[in-house]
């Protein structure tokens, strides 16, 4: 009762607000020179596969910029994404983050770059530290794609997706070379990192490329917590991107991305679970693409694109338990290999429409080998998950949108197939060929030039990959072994959403239920035990529902000053278990000021979460959970910035009262009270 009472109350607050500010608003439309930049105009590709209206498009989908990323100085991928209303992001070290959508993360959230799937099939259940192999600094935007995506991008898409696009080539009239050196540097030693960039554009060819070297000190947290250690580690980036314009009509696009981390340690292993070494050695990725567009405009057909991609994973781990002269080294690869054709129509005014077929094969290498440091002998042993394992991924895929005067409909569907093939020794081989058909349909009601009202239903799927059939060791705090019988995990996410475009504001607010059935979960299997932690196994034996609100505001009082907010409410039940889903993320939200006259910026921002003490078993079974729950907190940043002709200032204080705090769910606390400093020249 008192939850119910608690959204009724939310709900009435937030259009009480609307109202209010709605009312306040003059007619008359924004001065030409407003630093208003966020507007649900701008154009998204994630929700359709192709550019769309935000403001038009009848689903929740969230926008961050290279120019937030580079104002906030976010120093990752995932610290990115923390900003963005309706996604929490969690960190089990400082080399990591893991985006919650929806209550959900980990193989449950997909993830992209540049349309190409960065999920793979060794994604596992929980937070990961996937995304934090993307180079934040060679970022365009990245899109949020809330309930959404399965049927666009496949499986794992149960709470949504995150897509990254690097930033673009761009042609020019006539020959154009601009380059950037950027040093960023933290207070305490928790950062020195440096970029390099050139970029080259001409009529028919562009081109821009980078480096970047980083070195990450000891996250030092507040109040009390002070240095967490180990926690720092290396990173050297670089990447490259050319388009030609073979024709008026047609360019290919040519891509390469390595990102290469040293030495990330986990510091809760390390602090509580007795390892005298425990960290990721390297963690490598490489993502080579060629991508051909041509624009026809002929009739129906308006254009058609090809992607070829190579992109290739590795996963180092390296551990030693206190007393023990035994490191153990891991060593998991996956090259997927990734083919996409799409082609885009227009049937008439009102009727437009993508479709195509994708498919992507991942091969996965697992090794381990167990040293005794006082003898010096080592000895081979099984890896993580079967050497040698494969899974292909077979799909076709059709979304449709209907655009009338008051009205917008939208369809889609996709069929996906997979052979997932696994051979090992210890436990034998299996074949499995999942397959599944889902839909999404959503109304939109156009409440004149200014506010949107819509229904959509978008149905999900996550086939069961590699991690989940032939895990074999230790996980988090458990040990795992494989289970060969799964099925397919699907969702039913249902949601209304409204969205004000009017002038000085902007607003969306979102209600939404996720069905969730034939969960994949571990199971504990009584009281056995393996070197010492308890045996699980994984099995399809849950069915459960996540549902919330989701709301941001943003407000322009002149061409200078800008208000936003955002609050984020998640609730979650697991209907088996009779308990509350794992790791659903508490009531959280935040508030900023922004005042940017010139080439001055100054920002404020209050982050908060509120308590999170309604856990399931597993949550209080988790060393990074504190007993009882994880306390609520709030911080306060600042941030301010200048530019003055080709060079570039910023500055950011976070956590200006030292709070000590932890994200629920995470291995270490956030920063404590600290300074960041970014300076560079662009030419």
């Amino acid at each position: 009762m008192r939850i119910l009472a608690l959204r009724f109350a939310l709900t009435f607050l937030l259009l009480s607000i609307v109202r209010f500010l709605d009312a306040q608003i003059a007619a008359d439309s924004l001065p030409a020179d407003s630093t208003y930049r966020h507007s649900l105009s701008e154009l998204v590709v994630t929700a359709q596969r192709q550019a769309t209206p935000r403001f038009g498009t009848p689903e929740a989908i969230e926008t961050t910029h290279e120019n937030d990323i580079r104002s906030r100085q976010f120093r990752t991928a995932p610290e990115a994404l923390s900003a963005t209303a309706g996604v929490f992001v969690q960190k089990t070290n400082h080399g990591g983050g893991s985006p919650f959508l929806r209550g959900l993360t980990g193989n449950q959230t997909l993830l992209l770059v540049d349309g190409i799937r960065l999920s793979n099939a060794t994604f596992r259940y929980g937070p990961n530290q996937y995304f934090n192999t993307l180079d934040v600094f060679s970022m365009g935007r990245i899109e949020v794609l809330r309930g959404g995506g399965s049927v666009q991008y496949g499986s794992d898409a149960l709470g949504g997706a995150v897509q990254a696009f690097s930033r673009d080539a761009v042609f020019s009239e006539k020959p154009d070379w601009s380059g950037e050196v950027l040093l960023c540097g933290a207070s305490q030693g928790m950062e020195k990192s440096a970029r390099a960039g050139m970029q080259y554009a001409s009529k028919r060819a562009a081109f821009l490329g980078g480096l970047t070297w980083r070195d990450f000190g000891d996250l030092i947290g507040g109040d009390t917590t002070g240095k967490q250690s180990p926690g720092g580690y290396k990173e050297f980036d670089f990447d490259l991107k050319g388009k030609i314009a073979l024709s008026s009509p047609t360019t290919l696009t040519v891509a390469h991305q390595n990102v290469r981390q040293s030495h990330v340690p986990v510091f809760h292993k390390v602090q509580l679970e007795d390892f005298a070494v425990n960290e990721f050695d390297p963690q490598h990725r490489t993502l080579t693409y060629a991508r051909l567009e041509h624009s026809m405009n002929r009739g129906v057909w308006q254009s058609l694109s090809v992607t070829a991609s190579l992109q290739q994973s590795e996963e180092g781990r390296r551990s030693r338990k206190n007393g023990s002269p035994v490191l153990r080294y891991e060593n998991d690869r996956v090259r997927s290999l990734g083919f996409i054709a799409q082609i885009n129509n227009t049937f008439g005014q009102h009727w437009s429409a993508s479709s195509g077929i994708e498919t992507y094969n991942d091969l996965v290498n697992s090794a381990r080998t167990d040293t005794d440091q006082n003898t010096g002998v080592s000895s081979e042993k099984r890896g993580l998950y079967p050497d040698g394992a494969a899974m292909t991924n077979i799909a076709a895929f059709t979304l449709h949108a209907f655009d009338f005067p008051e009205w917008h409909f939208s369809a889609g569907a996709r069929w996906n197939s997979f052979i997932v093939d696994v051979e090992d020794e210890a436990i034998g081989s299996a074949r499995l060929t999942p397959s599944a058909l889902v839909s999404n349909a959503a109304v939109m009601r156009k409440l004149g030039a200014y506010s949107r009202l819509f229904v959509s239903v978008n149905t999900a799927f996550r086939a069961p990959n590699i991690d989940d059939l032939g895990t074999l060791g230790i996980v988090d705090f458990r040990f795992e072994t494989p289970n060969y019988d799964l099925r397919p995990e699907h969702s039913v996410n249902c949601q209304i959403g409204y969205k004000l475009l009017k002038n000085r504001l902007q607003g969306e607010i979102y209600f939404y239920r996720n069905e969730l059935r034939d969960l994949i979960t571990r199971v504990k299997q009584d009281t056995q035990t393996m070197q010492g932690y308890p045996l699980y196994q994984k099995e399809n034996v849950e069915q459960a529902y996540i549902q919330g609100v989701e709301t941001a505001w943003t407000f322009t009082f002149a061409c200078d000053w800008s208000a936003q907010g955002s609050l984020t409410y998640t609730y979650g039940q697991n209907m088996t278990q009779r308990e509350p889903v794992r790791r659903i993320p508490p009531l959280f939200g935040r508030l900023a000021l922004d005042y940017a006259p010139g080439t001055w910026l100054f920002g404020a921002e209050w982050l908060a979460a509120g308590k999170q003490d309604r856990l399931a078993k597993g949550d209080t079974e988790d060393n990074r959970i504190p007993k009882g729950g994880t306390p609520g907190w709030s911080v306060l940043n600042f941030h301010a910035g200048y530019e003055w002709r080709f060079l570039s200032l910023r500055l950011s204080g976070l956590n200006l009262f030292n709070e000590d705090y932890r994200t629920h769910g995470s291995g270490v606390n956030g920063y404590g009270r600290s300074v960041f400093a970014t300076f560079a020249i662009q030419w």
